[in-house]
């Protein structure tokens, strides 16, 4: 039986179109399988981002495809590209991006509030699994505010896992942390990976941490290399 990909880019270009069009990307193709974490690197300026907004359905391609799970989701409308989003990819961005009025404990929650799957019973106490499981299970009540960096990074991390994705995007998840916080940042991606079977796709400016990924894709110029 052929294994169905979680995620597969089909010739992606994003074209910022203008007197002088800018290409963001440029007919990007490759694969990513559950159970594998790739690291995307580049000087700045090269895509990187670009790419995974793309994959994210958060920008619209100029040409080519996105597959996830083994569809073609171009053809989606908005409001079923948003359900999708919400339901099998999750996001880690640099800036954490947690709701400074809400507890740890809400902000965990809220994905799963929007997407109306569970009971308020079954997402607290999914939340609040998810939350223990990081080492987080003492700080569910306090605010943002109260957290240092690296756990309100792990909270972040909390959230994007809220609905159960398939696929987890991650976009300079370390620029913000020490060494020692940023490396447990991977080693908590790694295990995302190989221990829960989802498809990481990180982009990283830093190559000593790409180089735990399975695979990296390196940008330049708006294309990509495996290496």
């Amino acid at each position: 039986m052929t294994e169905t990909l979680a995620l597969e880019a089909r010739a992606l270009t994003r074209v910022l179109p203008g007197p002088v069009p800018v290409t963001l990307v440029e007919n990007a193709t490759f694969a990513v399988r559950r159970g594998e974490m790739v690291a995307v690197t580049g000087p700045s300026g090269s895509g990187k981002s670009s790419l995974l907004y793309l994959l994210g359905l958060l920008d619209a391609p100029s040409a080519g495809q996105i597959w996830i799970e083994g569809s073609d989701v171009g053809g989606l409308s908005s409001d079923a590209q948003a359900r999708l989003r919400l339901g099998r990819l999750g996001f880690v961005f640099q800036f954490h991006f947690l709701l400074e009025e809400f507890d740890v404990l809400a902000n965990v929650m809220l994905p799963m509030r929007k997407l109306g799957r569970h009971r308020p019973a079954e997402m607290r106490a999914r939340a609040e699994a998810i939350l223990a499981d990081f080492g987080l299970a003492d700080q569910m009540r306090k605010y943002p505010g109260q957290l240092s960096g690296g756990q309100r990074q792990r909270v972040a991390v909390a959230r994007a896992l809220a609905n159960d994705p398939a696929i987890v995007l991650a976009d300079e998840p370390t620029g913000n942390l020490d060494s020692q916080n940023a490396h447990a940042m991977f080693d908590i991606f790694t295990r995302l990976a190989h221990e829960q079977n989802r498809a990481l796709v990180v982009v990283t400016h830093e190559h000593d941490l790409a180089a735990l990924a399975d695979r990296r894709l390196q940008m330049s110029d708006g294309r990509v290399a495996t290496t």
